[in-house]
């Protein structure tokens, strides 16, 4: 069955041209974003994500941002250091697990995170308002959501190391 319906798919969608689509609109507003988020707070889109994560997150360890963000886990300890050689992040010892410890965001970065999050979420609806509808971007939402859900459930393209 599933068989039959991926074929379905492949008869019925260009799917080449739906990855290229997809990585080609990621791609501009992840840059348009950094462009926006560099100017007004010295930060870019990785570090804004970042310390988003950690604000909603706190306590988080280093390994759960890698889950979150499906990169390995020295990248993220490095984006981790990077935060916290800013002022904007700190460790502390984690009270399960001598071996790791936990991330938090410090007064400094939680008023970043903040301030960043309006100019992200405000350039953002700039970006899409005048090519998508409402209707046209809550239906993609939604399905983008879909899609990661499986993704991140069937564990799908996250990192070997």
């Amino acid at each position: 069955m599933a068989a039959k319906a991926s074929g379905e798919l492949v008869d019925a969608v260009d799917l080449p041209g739906f990855f290229s689509d997809l990585v080609r609109c990621e791609t501009r507003l992840y840059n348009a974003l950094n462009d926006s988020l560099r100017e007004r707070h010295g930060i870019v889109t990785s570090q804004f994500e970042f310390l988003r994560y950690l604000r909603d997150r706190p306590g988080a360890r280093v390994a759960d941002a890698a889950a979150e963000f499906a990169i390995g886990i020295g990248a993220t300890s490095k984006s981790a250091d990077r935060l916290e050689r800013q002022g904007w992040v700190a460790r502390e010892p984690n009270p399960s697990d001598r071996r790791s410890s936990l991330l938090v965001l410090t007064d400094d970065g939680l008023r970043l995170a903040d301030a960043a999050e309006a100019t992200f979420t405000e350039r953002l609806a700039e970006l899409v308002k005048d090519a998508l509808e409402v209707p046209a971007i809550t239906a993609a939402a939604q399905v983008l959501s879909q899609l990661r859900s499986v993704l991140e459930r069937d564990q799908i393209g996250m990192p070997t190391g």
